[in-house]
């Protein structure tokens, strides 16, 4: 997502006499410092480790045959979506900051930027979804959920991820707002009120209700089980039971303390795995929470108050989402021994 009149690299100042197009007599650019460059730096990199860590995962997803069924089909969803926020949108963005926010490539370009910028990024946003969703269902049904409904389900998913978000990118190029002003020198986001609260449900707060319900039912479900794991014993009431056949008086059985205990020490397997799996969605959930709740705040709030906020934290708050994708595959390799193996057998086949 593009926020507009925004940088992190350039500054424009203005003199008295100076016009709104950024480039009138008193304006000119300050000279790059030492923090300008250190932050260039820092955004080159994280583009290229999101772009390089992404197509590990998506490699590895197409080399390895195991990984050809759910839920590797919603991670490579995610990661294909993840490398194309770094490949597409983030290089030309920061051209985009380092032009002081002034968009010099034209019409078309400005059009197909901002379309990959808000397709991208909502199905990356969609995706995390996706996987949240497919974590609980395989978490608390996983006897209706089985694989072959997985397996349809998640298709599915993908399937609208995509469609939705190609609904919320292309509306503006069929007259839902203008997203490049030739007279301004502007590339942005359609401003139309309609679209902005449209867009930003669409593609943020929508996903964010759906994933914060999914986690307080994951939640619900593991207390739950920690609750009913309970050790459930049978001990008779007297110390020494006489029971006596009514045939043979002289028959007398006699038991002594007996208990008869059902334990089990420790968590057994699926357990295990579903701990995990839980863990990983909160993480993943939360990250993209932290990532990008900042931005859609004032994308929403900012436009309707017409008030403002600081160009500096505006630039943070769009790469703080952006980073996101970086974020990504980290969380889900991180909980996952097999994309570990995998990926260190992809680096072990090329020596």
């Amino acid at each position: 997502m593009t926020e507009p009149n925004m940088s992190l690299v350039t500054a424009n100042i203005s003199g008295a006499g100076s016009d709104n197009l950024g480039y009138g007599a008193g304006n000119f650019y300050r000279p790059f410092s030492v923090f300008s460059v250190l932050t260039l730096t820092l955004l080159a990199m994280l583009v290229v480790a999101t772009f390089v860590w992404n197509l590990l995962v998506l490699l590895t997803i197409l080399r390895v045959r195991t990984f050809h069924r759910v839920p590797h089909n919603l991670v490579a969803s995610m990661a294909i979506s993840d490398v194309m926020v770094a490949a597409l949108v983030m290089p030309l963005s920061l051209v985009h900051e380092l032009n002081g926010r002034l968009w010099k490539l034209g019409r078309v370009l400005c059009q197909v930027w901002i379309s990959f910028d808000v397709l991208c990024c909502t199905a990356s946003i969609w995706n995390v979804t996706a996987i949240a969703l497919d974590r609980y269902w395989s978490i608390t049904r996983h006897l209706e959920y089985t694989l072959k409904t997985r397996k349809r389900i998640s298709n599915v998913m993908i399937v609208l991820t995509w469609l939705l978000s190609s609904v919320i990118s292309l509306s503006p190029l069929f007259g839902w707002g203008e997203t490049y002003s030739e007279e301004g020198m502007e590339c942005q986001v359609s401003q139309e009120p309609s679209y902005t609260i449209f867009s930003t449900f669409g593609a943020f707060y929508l996903p964010l209700c759906v994933v914060l319900f999914v986690y307080w039912k994951i939640y619900k479900a593991a207390k739950f089980r920690i609750g009913s794991r309970k050790t459930n014993t049978i001990t008779p009431m007297a110390e020494v039971i006489e029971v006596e056949a009514s045939r043979q008086p002289q028959m007398v059985f006699t038991v002594r303390h007996a208990t008869v205990t059902f334990q089990m020490d420790g968590d057994t397997w699926r357990e295990q795995k579903e701990k995990k799996a839980a863990l990983m969605v909160g993480i993943l959930i939360g990250v993209f929470v932290l990532c990008w709740i900042p931005f859609f705040l004032t994308e929403l709030i900012i436009p309707l108050c017409h008030c403002d906020i600081p160009p500096i934290w505006k630039s943070i708050f769009l790469w703080l989402g952006y980073s996101n994708s970086f974020f990504n595959p980290l969380i889900y390799t991180a909980f996952n021994k097999n994309y570990n193996n995998a990926l260190k057998n992809l680096f072990s086949r090329q020596h």
